[in-house]
């Protein structure tokens, strides 16, 4: 195994020298990408990502809860992770690992740092009542970047949630549902966009040929005004100040480019 890496790394970096990729793409070039929502019928808002051959499905639940003690004037927002053991030869049934986590965590804090949900907006009775949105990511097929993928498909999901409309009686201390239903407030679209370094070069959307071979890797969420909203560097390595200056601008313009395609699948149901 050790020995084919070798050969693999020595393969990925004479291309790269010569400005190209394993699989013909420039430096700055994403794999085809197609957004499809509302994919699973009793889910409030879903969505299905293909990211060349990694494909992700993401699916919004929302329930009434309580808040947490500290944010009694805010809706909870929670996201989960299942890596498919079909997805991948190195995915195992069972509790989530650190790349799991990992994974959830990012996107998570890519929406909540973003404030691309209007929390306060999901408060039913302050302190008491809320409503709680659950993101569940399940990764179908791992060919690399699995953080840009489910974050891509979080934000399409939550832009097609549609959630219903609720009453409370106070005196009678009773909620009622109600058969109307109402977008989610999501008032930002934040999109990861990831970058490995390699060698000396840096390179947007790995595969995960180019991901067994990386040094380190940063994940740059952005918003439609440019605004950073999370940073999550990872396997090592290290980047130079010019080269994380690169990758924000790069996140930034790539996001961009992603953004659109979001919202042309969102628009077009």
């Amino acid at each position: 195994m050790e020995i084919m890496a070798g050969i693999m790394r020595d393969h990925v970096l004479n291309l790269l020298r010569e400005g190209a990729r394993v699989d013909n793409r420039g430096l700055e070039d994403y794999r085809d990408l197609e957004v499809e929502v509302n994919v699973i019928e009793k889910a409030e808002g879903s969505a299905l990502v293909k990211l060349g051959n990694t494909q992700v499905l993401v699916g919004i639940k929302v329930d009434v809860g309580e808040p947490f003690p500290d944010l009694p004037d805010r809706g909870v927002i929670t996201t989960n992770v299942e890596l498919v053991p079909l997805a991948s030869p190195t995915f195992e049934a069972g509790p989530p690992d650190e790349n799991a986590i990992e994974l959830a965590r990012v996107v998570d804090r890519g929406i909540r740092e973003s404030n691309a949900v209007d929390l306060e907006k999901l408060v039913i009775v302050p302190g008491k009542l809320v409503r709680v949105i659950f993101v569940d990511v399940h990764v179908l097929d791992h060919d690399g970047n699995l953080l840009d993928a489910s974050g891509i498909g979080a934000i399409a999901a939550l832009l097609s949630t549609k959630i219903p409309k609720v009453t409370y009686d106070p005196e009678k201390e009773e909620l009622q549902v109600l058969e109307e239903y109402e977008p989610l407030p999501v008032g930002r679209i934040p999109i990861p966009v990831t970058m490995a370094k390699i060698g000396q070069n840096i390179v947007v959307d790995p595969t995960l040929e180019e991901e067994r071979v990386m040094d380190g890797r940063i994940t740059i969420t952005t918003d439609e005004n440019g605004m950073i909203s999370s940073v999550q560097k990872g396997e090592g390595g290290s980047f130079k100040l010019e080269e994380v200056m690169y990758a924000v601008d790069l996140a930034i313009r790539k996001a961009a480019e992603i953004r659109e395609k979001v919202l042309k699948a969102v628009g077009s149901e």
